[in-house]
Parts: C-alpha cells; sequence; structure tokens
C-alpha cells in the first residue's frame, strides 16, 4: 500500500508527455499514488497545442472539494490553470483544506510557444496562489513574466530574480535556468531562512523535452513527503529527470519534440 498520495491539478495532455499525464507517471515513478483534478482540456501533440478547453472554475472547485473532503492528501502538483477563475479557485482550495507541500510550477506558455494562461490571470497567479506555495518552480521567460522583468541572462541574475520571487511569498523558488546555454542546466533554489543553492547537471543534446517542467514539479511534489528537506527533493527530483530525458530516445510518441522516459528506471 502506497504511504503517500499526491495530486496534480492540472490540464490534460493527450500525448501524454505533459500535464495531468506526465505528473500521474513521475507520482507512479516515485513510488506514491497520484490522483488529479483537472482544470483544463488541451489538443495537443509533440508538435503543439491547436485548442484549449478551461472547466468551468465552479466545477474545477467542485473536484477538489470532493475529493479533498475523502482522501488524505501529502502533497499537491499544481500545473496549467487557464484563467483568472480556476486560479482563485485552487488557491481558495489550498487554504481552505489545509494543503501540505504544495508545489507551484507557473504553466504559462507550453515549449510549441502556445499560451496556456490568459495573460489576464498572471495578477491572480501572483497575488492569489504564490504566497500559499511551498515551492514555486518557474522557468526563466516564466520568471520574467511574474516579475515584470527581462529574463535573467546567467546565473548571477537567476539568483537575484530567485529572490524576488520569494518576496512574491511562497516559501521557497525553484528558478529553472534551461534556457541558457552551456554545457551545464544551472537551477537556483532560494528558501526562506537558507543559502542559496545551485543544482547543476550536464545538458542533454535532445529535442525531446516535451513536459519536463511539469515532471520536474510533479517529482519534487511526490519526493516532498519522502525527503528530509525541499533541498534534498529537488536534487533528487532533477537527478530522475535528467537521466529521462537522456533516455528520451527510446520513447517515440511523435514527430515534435518528443516527451521525456518517465520510467527509464524499469523499461
Amino acid at each position: 500500500m502506497s504511504a503517500y498520495n499526491i495530486v496534480s491539478i492540472a490540464g490534460s495532455d493527450p500525448s501524454g508527455g505533459a500535464g495531468i499525464q506526465a505528473d500521474l507517471k513521475a507520482f507512479s515513478a516515485h513510488g506514491t499514488y497520484g490522483m488529479s483534478v483537472v482544470t483544463a482540456l488541451t489538443a495537443q501533440s509533440t508538435r503543439g497545442v491547436t485548442g484549449v478547453h478551461g472547466v468551468p472554475a465552479d466545477f474545477v472547485a467542485q473536484q477538489m472539494d470532493t475529493l479533498f473532503t475523502d482522501a488524505a492528501v501529502h502533497a499537491v502538483k499544481v500545473g496549467m490553470l487557464a484563467n483568472a477563475g480556476i486560479t482563485a479557485a485552487v488557491a481558495e482550495a489550498v487554504a481552505e483544506h489545509g494543503l501540505p507541500n504544495v508545489v507551484v510550477d507557473p504553466v504559462m506558455v507550453a515549449k510549441s510557444g502556445d499560451r496556456l494562461l490568459e495573460a489576464s490571470a498572471v495578477e491572480a497567479l501572483r497575488t492569489l496562489l504564490l504566497p500559499r506555495a511551498d515551492l514555486i518552480t518557474p522557468n526563466l521567460p516564466e520568471a520574467a513574466d511574474l516579475l515584470g522583468e527581462d529574463e535573467a541572462a546567467d546565473v548571477a541574475a537567476m539568483h537575484g530574480q530567485a529572490k524576488r520571487l520569494l518576496d512574491l511569498g511562497p516559501r521557497a523558488v525553484l528558478l529553472k535556468g534551461g534556457h541558457l546555454a552551456g554545457e551545464e542546466s544551472v537551477d537556483v533554489l532560494v528558501s526562506r531562512g537558507a543559502e542559496p543553492v545551485e543544482l547543476r547537471a550536464p545538458r542533454v543534446a535532445t529535442s525531446n523535452t516535451h513536459g519536463t517542467g511539469c515532471t520536474l514539479s510533479s517529482s519534487i511534489a511526490a519526493l516532498l513527503p519522502q525527503r528530509r528537506d525541499t533541498a534534498s527533493a529537488v536534487a533528487d527530483a532533477k537527478a530522475y529527470l535528467t537521466e529521462a530525458i537522456r533516455r528520451s530516445g527510446e520513447i517515440d510518441a511523435g514527430g515534435g519534440q518528443g516527451p521525456v522516459h518517465h520510467f527509464h528506471a524499469w523499461w
């Protein structure tokens, strides 16, 4: 019997590489039981997003209330929220139900460049949900959008932006540096009352990066209840994702940006 129940609150990706489908795979890969609340349907493949259909905010709330009043929840990963109404509903549920280990991946734009969060919802994300998060995991474009700044151009600038994101209220920030050039992929973790941590891994030469952000954030959520602190959960999740990217060529799921190999340790 699994000791930990982890919930994904996110959109659906029919191609299976991102969104709820990726989250559930990552939860399973880390030995936890995955549950989900659907915020949006997408028409999506490895080549891009052709349509988005947001679930009505009141029905997202009904999904959460129904689930959270029945099952014990040990961690939550929040991904695609689509609009301000859904964002507000999720923020309210996090507070009302006292959800632990809340990891927010501020999904705004897909790898293909398609927008997954309405521009009008960014303020709701910034003011309602981020202050209730235990950890947020933006990439460089998302961090710039949240701060109203240019993207960080180097690791030193990442440190500054990560600290300013921490001022928005979350307990910790993992700023992902995958968009920078270089032989290493460098992420910066800042937490209240702790020194900043740089997490480095060799950059894998591949275009199979569909769902990397979803997979990392859901892996962290699954590991938080199982590790001594946030830093160790993040480090183990990054190591898992690096190997999932390295082994991604073993999956053939389309002709665009392929998914990572969530079950590389078993297949």
